[in-house]
Formats: structure tokens, C-alpha cells, sequence
């Protein structure tokens, strides 16, 4: 389902003695045509690309949940960043099932940043770990299990176990990034995915491709994934713009540069894989 038809960055250009605001200065040198996407359009770019920006100026474009409200810069009394956002357009799509146009993103809708399912990790681990860790300590101190729990269940128990929570780290894992991405995604809505395979192994970033591609499939769910992921790019039946050209142009995920290194690397070892 295409809930979002296209978008169009502003073509609006800063004077040249003002190189260096953003966002204008993330797409200097580049003039692209309108994004138009599929159930899965992928934004490909190496590190400075602007593929994050864009999908938070998309973001704030449509008011979508988990939107960056990026502030001024305080260059001036000109707030840059929505002057940019006020420059960009879009257009809706069509309700495959009544054929009338929509108009409006879908309620449910959503930015999911990397850092956001990182930060859900950290505190499930913390939660399930440090509570544990004070049923151990109680019975340490003398309590029985039986003690120890209902302490835990208390009023005090719960205030002390979310003190422990933000007080200290833990580490994540893939496994529960994975689940924590099945969670937050609903059937009949917009995803904006922004490298959602940090923390993933190879074998879990095809997993979750191959996830993201049922649920484009069968729930009705339009994706837009910043990545430069190759098993992402490999895996996903995906609309692909290259950013990291003058033009934004769609391409085919084997010419990109990022999984024609990954090629070359391999090639040049095969000889060790090939003796396994």
C-alpha cells in the first residue's frame, strides 16, 4: 500500500556566501527529481549522503511520531530548518481497496530510528538483569524467595528497581532489537526505517528483510529504509535511490558501491573460502 505517493525536496538555493546551513547544505551540488515510491523504496548513501536527514524532513513534513524537531541555528532570526521544511511538497496515494486518494497519513505511522530500538534494548536488558539482581540481594539479606518477590512487587521495590534501571548500562543484542522492531510495527501504515540493521548480524539483517517484505505484502505497511546495509540491499524487494549521485538516480542494488566492495573483498579471498 502506498500511503505516501512522492516527495520533493525544495529546490530553493542559498546564497553562495551561505554554504554551510543546514539542511541546504546537505543536498549542495545535487538535483534530484521527486521521490516516488513503491511499498519499499530504499534511500542508499555512504556516510554524509543525507539519506538520515531526508527521512526527518519527511518526518516533520508529515508530523509523524518519533520526528526529530530540529531547532534554529541561530544564524540570524530565520529558522532554516523550517523554512526547508516549508519548501518541500508531497503527494498522498491511493486506497488500492476504494481507489479514492488519501488524505491523510495513517494515524499509526512512524519515524524508528536505530538509536530509538537501542535505547528500548537498554532498558528491557536493564529491567530483566537488575531485577535479578535485587532478588538476590534481599535474599542475600536474609528473605526467602517468597520474600524476596514480594518486595519486588511492592511499591518500594518497583521505585527501587527504576532507579537501578537509569543508574546504570547494559549491553543489547540482535534477538531483541528484532522483536522490539515486530513490536512497533502495525499493519496498514507508513514506516520511515532509519539503519535499522545496527546491532543486527548478517543472518538477522536478511531475517528482518525478509520480515519487512511480508508485512509490505500481507499488512498493508509501506516502508521507507535509509541503509547501506548489502544484505538489506540484497534481501529487500525494494525501489533503491542512490544518493550518492548528482541525481538521486534509481539503481540496481548489485552496481552499488557498498555491495560491490563487499564483492571485491570476498573475490580477492576466495581462495581461502574455496580450501574450507
Amino acid at each position: 500500500m502506498k500511503y505516501l505517493l512522492s516527495f520533493k525536496l525544495s529546490g530553493e538555493r542559498l546564497e553562495e556566501s551561505c554554504p554551510h546551513i543546514y539542511p541546504y547544505s546537505v543536498f549542495r551540488g545535487k538535483d534530484p527529481e521527486p521521490f516516488v515510491f513503491s511499498d519499499i523504496t530504499v534511500l542508499y548513501g555512504n556516510n554524509g549522503s543525507g539519506k538520515s536527514t531526508i527521512l526527518n524532513i519527511i518526518a516533520n513534513k508529515l508530523e509523524l511520531k518519533g520526528r526529530e524537531h530540529v531547532t534554529a541555528n541561530g544564524l540570524g532570526r530565520i529558522d532554516y530548518t523550517l523554512k526547508y521544511n516549508n519548501e518541500c511538497a508531497y503527494d498522498l496515494g491511493v486506497d488500492e481497496n476504494s481507489g479514492l486518494s488519501f488524505h491523510e497519513i495513517p494515524r499509526n505511522s512512524m519515524y524508528i530510528k536505530s538509536e530509538d530500538i537501542l535505547y528500548e534494548i537498554k532498558k528491557i536488558q536493564q529491567r530483566d538483569v537488575l531485577s535479578s539482581d535485587m532478588l538476590y540481594y534481599n535474599m542475600k539479606q536474609g528473605k526467602n524467595r517468597k520474600e524476596a518477590e514480594r518486595y519486588l512487587s511492592s511499591a518500594e521495590g518497583k521505585k527501587r528497581l527504576v532507579e537501578k534501571i537509569f543508574a546504570q548500562e547494559k549491553y543489547s543484542n540482535g534477538e531483541t532489537a528484532l522483536q522490539i522492531l515486530n513490536d512497533l510495527i502495525t499493519p496498514d501504515a507508513l514506516f520511515l526505517l532509519d539503519e535499522p540493521e545496527v546491532s543486527l548480524s548478517p543472518a538477522n539483517q536478511v531475517t528482518m528483510a525478509e520480515e519487512i517484505n511480508k508485512m509490505a505484502r500481507f499488512l498493508g505497511c509501506q516502508f521507507i529504509i535509509a541503509t547501506h546495509s548489502p544484505f538489506l540491499l540484497g534481501t529487500l524487494n525494494a525501489k533503491i535511490y542512490n544518493l550518492d549521485t548528482c541525481d538521486y538516480r534509481v539503481s540496481k542494488w548489485y552496481d552499488l558501491e557498498n555491495v560491490r566492495y563487499f564483492y571485491d573483498f570476498f573475490q580477492k579471498r576466495k581462495d581461502f573460502l574455496n580450501n574450507r
